[in-house]
């Protein structure tokens, strides 16, 4: 039996990962939307292509991300480097060949996140400008 990947969960897990409300993603999408309608939109199981295509490009991320996270699937995969049950083809079972640091990849996604706030804020100020 194929499992099926909760779209609208995915959209709520990226959107709580990135620190972003449902408020402030419902102003990034436009007019017609509000909280009530992405809270609704996040108990969906399949999203239309064009609207999930307009909700990654508004968090950031690969519409296949959305797609296909699957969080069983995730968390599975990173209890097995507990569990030592992973080698990667090296003698030692608890032979750990991570590239690179997990908290420097947090640190710069925070920082592309941050640089993003910042752009918004100076649009805003922009546009408040304008109005003036």
């Amino acid at each position: 039996m194929e499992k099926t990947i909760h779209q609208g969960r995915n959209v709520k897990r990226f959107r709580e990962m990135l620190g972003i409300k449902q408020e402030a993603l419902a102003i990034d999408l436009g007019d017609d939307w509000n909280q009530r309608r992405i809270s609704l939109l996040e108990q969906k199981e399949i999203i239309e292509d064009p609207l999930l295509q307009q909700i990654a490009d508004v968090l950031k991320v690969p519409v296949e991300a959305i797609k296909n996270f699957d969080e069983e699937a995730a968390i599975t995969y990173f209890n097995t480097f507990q569990d030592g049950s992973i080698n990667h083809g090296h003698f030692s079972p608890n032979y750990n060949n991570c590239t690179f640091n997990p908290i420097d990849k947090i640190v710069e996604l925070y920082e592309k996140l941050v640089a993003s706030e910042k752009e918004k804020v100076e649009l805003l100020q922009k546009l408040l400008e304008r109005v003036k």
